[in-house]
């Protein structure tokens, strides 16, 4: 599987998140038999919550109390993760994005039968907010406490090693 991470500033008021990469795992679930239910165990069984299924909005928001996941179940997308300045992402059944507290995303296109399941870690909760980030937000963004373990790959995946070392580089 290969996980590649971008990292954005600030952008049209969408505050992004300065330290912790958005990570975007290439085929990361295997999508060939139930792939909705797959997804969801997967999520669980690393102790990620709050599971929804539907799809991307497709205005630029964000969320300041949580870190999000976004596993594609059906369909294929574009996106653009990290607000009006940031980059489109090609995303297909199979493919997981984690997204930082504070980072951008809306959907630009996506097939029809595009489906999502997303969740957070435990005790994190989505607000969505679409409107330029205030000093609070920040702030908010800012005190999202770190997973303890990846949403795909458990307590030996990116969520826990790449952004625990970015952490640990800021102090």
């Amino acid at each position: 599987m290969k996980v590649e991470e971008f990292i954005f500033a600030e952008s049209g008021g969408v505050p992004n998140n300065p330290r912790l990469p958005v990570l975007v795992y290439r085929q990361a679930i295997d999508v060939t038999e139930n792939a909705a239910t797959r997804i969801e165990q997967r999520f669980r069984a690393n102790g990620w919550l709050g599971l929804w299924r539907n799809g991307v909005f497709a205005h630029h928001h964000y969320h300041c109390g949580a870190h999000e996941v976004l596993g594609i179940a059906e369909g294929r997308a574009r996106l653009l993760i990290g607000g009006p300045g940031g980059r489109e992402v090609e995303v297909a059944a199979g493919d997981v994005i984690l997204l930082p507290a504070g980072t951008g995303h809306r959907r630009d296109e996506a097939s029809a039968d595009f489906l999502v399941i997303g969740g957070y870690p435990p005790e994190q909760h989505a607000d969505i907010k679409s409107g330029a980030a205030t000093a609070d937000d920040r702030i908010a963004i800012d005190a999202v406490p770190l997973p303890r373990f990846d949403p795909v790959l458990g307590a030996e995946g990116p969520a826990v090693i790449v952004w625990h070392s970015a952490m640990h580089a800021r102090s």
